[in-house]
Order: C-alpha cells, then sequence, then structure tokens
C-alpha cells in the first residue's frame, strides 16, 4: 500500500500566482499579506509570485481562469472579502464566486485555494484575516503548495 501525504517544504521552485479583489481593501489587503508572508516563509521567492488586482469578488474567477490558461503559475490563490449588506446582492456574489472557483480549481490546469471570506459583519471578515481566527491567506498558501506537492507525488507513482 502506498500512501501520500503533502508537504510545504518545496516551495522555492513553484510560481504562485494570487488574485486579490480590491473591494473591501481593509479585509483584502490583510489576506495577500499573509499570502505573501507565508510564501516566503516556504521558500517561494518574489520573483515566483504574480499578484493580480481585481475589481471585486465577482472578477476574482475570469482573471483565475486567465492566469491558469497563461501556463505562467503552478498554482493559484484566490482572495476576497464579501460582507453581507441589506440587499441580496450578497447572496448572488457569493454563490456566483464559489461555484466558478470550483469549477476552475476541478476542470482547470492548476489548482485553486479558495480565500474568498464571506461573511456578516466586518469583524468577522478582519478576524478571519490576521485577526483572533487566524490569516485565510497564509492558510491558502501553505494549501496550494500543499496541493501542489501531492500531485508531483501522484505524478510520480
Amino acid at each position: 500500500m502506498k500512501e501520500i501525504t503533502g508537504n510545504i517544504a518545496a516551495g522555492q521552485n513553484k510560481k504562485i500566482g494570487i488574485v486579490v479583489a480590491q473591494f473591501n481593501g481593509v479585509v483584502t489587503d490583510r489576506l495577500l499579506e499573509g499570502a505573501i508572508g507565508q510564501l516566503h516563509k516556504s521558500g517561494v521567492k518574489d520573483d515566483n509570485i504574480v499578484v493580480v488586482h481585481v475589481p471585486g469578488a465577482f472578477e476574482i474567477a475570469r482573471t483565475v481562469n486567465c492566469l491558469a490558461k497563461s501556463g505562467k503559475v503552478d498554482g493559484i490563490i484566490a482572495l476576497g472579502a464579501v460582507i453581507r449588506g441589506a440587499t441580496a446582492h450578497f447572496t448572488y456574489v457569493c454563490e456566483g464566486t464559489t461555484a466558478q472557483l470550483a469549477a476552475a480549481t476541478a476542470n482547470g490546469k492548476v489548482p485553486v485555494m479558495f480565500g474568498v471570506l464571506m461573511t456578516d459583519t466586518v469583524e468577522q471578515a478582519t478576524d478571519r484575516a490576521g485577526g483572533k481566527a487566524g490569516n485565510k491567506g497564509a492558510e491558502c498558501a501553505t494549501d496550494v503548495l500543499e496541493v501542489l506537492n501531492l500531485e508531483e507525488q501522484i505524478n510520480q507513482i
């Protein structure tokens, strides 16, 4: 029996794309800082990180698909923050973004990590962007490297 467990030790040769929404920048800036900081800790060099800024969460998926098809990155981190408001807009943006990013990672050329926060309040979002609940950006950075490592191991079976 062969068991495969991923690790993040081999980040130095990986090229990682980050697609980050500008909307709710007070949150997404912190997610981005967390992702880049974790990538650096894992050996990914600045020259191997591409950050693409998009207007909002709904624009993330199209840009992720474009970046994935470019062949310029090994993995992608999608970062955004959708905070509930008084209208149904929150629901539609969350559903559309989730479905499109799920399709991108399931059917695309590279793994895509889902770092789009969907919260009821700004406080909940900031808690998940470096506050008391950790940093989802940093978590996605670790996860993308682990998935890439898993895929390398699977390809060597």
